[in-house]
């Protein structure tokens, strides 16, 4: 299958700055560049989960006909103190903005994602505890 194997490099940009790319032109920033910040690679890590497992829940809400209007993941992770550091522990936040949500349907989606779908998710949690919860929010209210 041309799938299962995945390419990118990343530059050396001086410093600890290094810039990731992808086989279709996609870019990440890892380290300070031109005085932007970066995101470091143990970021990253989260940032994967937050975008795997965001993507099956908005899949999954959609199939269930969930008036989902918006969705914020927050990943937060707390590494071991002894090298190389790896995260232990991974809080996933789910926000969800939209009026009539059946939190079963959310409850659902979250289970499916960490259990069957996420291959993120399942990678980490080889080495982490994984905790999730969720919040569904009033449209109107601000989603930042």
């Amino acid at each position: 299958m041309a799938d299962q194997w995945r390419e990118i490099e990343a530059e050396w940009q001086g410093g600890g700055t290094f810039i990731g790319r992808n086989a279709a032109g996609g870019t990440v920033q890892m380290g300070k560049l031109d005085e932007r910040p970066g995101v470091s690679p143990m970021e990253l890590l989260l940032v994967g989960l937050a975008g795997c497992t965001g993507v099956d829940i908005v899949d999954i809400l959609e199939k269930k006909r969930q008036p989902m209007k918006a969705l914020k993941v927050k990943v937060s992770g707390k590494r071991s103190e002894d090298h190389p550091k790896i995260y232990k522990e991974i809080e996933v936040s789910y926000l969800i903005w939209g009026e009539g949500i059946d939190p079963k349907a959310v409850e659902r989606a979250i289970q499916l994602s960490e259990e069957k779908y996420c291959s993120v998710s399942a990678m980490l949690r080889s080495v982490a505890e994984i905790k999730s919860s969720y919040q569904i929010l009033n449209p109107v209210e601000t989603n930042n």
